[in-house]
């Protein structure tokens, strides 16, 4: 299933969502495939960075399996 039209979500936003520290949520969510990741660029002394958008789908799927542990 195409997750284009999905709403997306950072994991800061579901982090605070769920009650969970961004630092808990994030590897929960490392190297999984379907997420949206955009890498950054150092720039004129701008640390680079990775953007990731998460589908609904996923994070619904990676909130039960933590939810209910």
């Amino acid at each position: 299933m195409s997750t284009f039209l999905e709403q997306h979500f950072t994991i800061g936003f579901l982090a605070e969502q769920w009650g969970w520290d961004v630092d808990t949520v994030r590897p929960w969510f490392e190297g999984m495939p379907g997420l949206q990741v955009v890498a950054h660029p150092e720039k004129m002394h701008k640390r680079k960075y990775t953007s990731v958008r998460v589908p609904a789908s996923i994070a619904e799927r990676v909130y039960l399996a933590h939810a209910t542990k």
